[in-house]
């Protein structure tokens, strides 16, 4: 019997409901699949308020640790032959309450030597925040043997304004009856369970070298290169302001709330304004970066990590 454990964190419901159709195909005879959800301590509540949503993200970016819940006794007795990391991506970083569990003992138990599968389900830029992640796989001697990016398909500007609907006002509809649902598709959604057959036959043959490969020919991973700049950019200056804003003090405090409302506006100049120009330097270079382009689409798309 091979084991499998699922680990997530969810607001929405969201990454449960794409998990739960990798799961279809993937489960069954000779496979045995336990969950554990990540609540973080205290939980965030969702709906987010405005304000609280840009609280979260000093400590969110430079990756603080709080506290999480305990996976059952069940789990913490097995060593389980592939975890898969159901995760979503905060200010180009993955979730606070992910990253905690990384960094925590428990995770150094249950990752090490195990092979990994990893789920991303958010806007769209996810580049940056896998980086992370297998930085986080390889401190706990984890294999990164596969990834899968799920994201909204829709243009940038488009899913920011959608986005923020959701996250505000706990409403995955169409806003105003005129713009697209947020977040991934109901499509997309569904067509997760296409994922399940190639872990599975991984996982039952005890090997797992081709498996990114196979889950690439089911368009698992999609790299837009003009993100992939803008990522880069983002998190130099996401950067600067999270080592800025964490010295003013912990989340609620009146005098970071006051920067962190300067942040806000900064983020919304950054998205309208820098973000455009970032594109036009995009098309600008687009012939002479061709070479690098290809090279980071490859990588990106690989569980590689580039540790230069």
């Amino acid at each position: 019997m091979k084991e499998v454990l699922i680990i997530y964190f969810t607001q929405t419901g969201q990454l449960h409901d794409i998990l739960k159709n990798v799961e279809s195909t993937l489960g069954g005879e000779n496979i045995n699949i336990d969950y554990h959800r990540i609540v973080p301590e205290p939980a965030y509540d969702f709906p987010w308020k405005n304000e609280e949503f840009y609280d979260v993200f000093p400590e969110s970016y430079l990756q603080i640790p709080q506290e999480t819940n305990q996976p059952s006794e069940k789990i913490l007795s097995k060593k389980y032959d592939l975890i898969i990391l159901g995760y979503q991506v905060w200010f180009l970083t993955p979730s606070r309450p992910i990253s905690s569990f990384l960094k925590s003992d428990t995770a150094k138990k249950l990752f090490k030597d195990t092979p990994v599968v990893t789920l991303v389900a958010c806007r769209n830029m996810w580049i940056q925040a896998q980086e992370k992640i297998k930085i986080h796989l390889k401190s706990l001697n984890a294999h990164l043997v596969g990834h899968i990016a799920l994201v909204d398909r829709h243009i940038n500007h488009i899913s920011v304004i959608t986005i923020q609907h959701w996250m505000i006002n706990g409403k995955k509809d169409r806003l105003f009856g005129i713009f697209p649902k947020p977040g991934v598709s109901d499509t997309e959604i569904a067509k997760a369970n296409r994922f399940g057959a190639p872990i599975r036959e991984a996982l039952l043959s005890d090997s797992f070298n081709d498996l990114q490969d196979k889950l690439l020919q089911l368009d698992a991973v999609r790299v837009n290169p003009y993100l992939v700049r803008t990522d880069e950019r983002g998190n130099v200056l996401f950067s600067k302001w999270a080592n800025f804003l964490i010295k003013k003090g912990g989340q609620g405090n009146p005098n970071r709330l006051k920067w962190i409302g300067l942040f806000k506006y900064y983020l919304l100049f950054a998205i309208w304004v820098i973000a455009p120009i970032v594109f036009i330097v995009f098309l600008l270079t687009y012939l002479p970066m061709t070479p690098k382009r290809k090279r980071e689409r490859i990588y990106y798309s690989s569980v590689a990590l580039n540790e230069n």
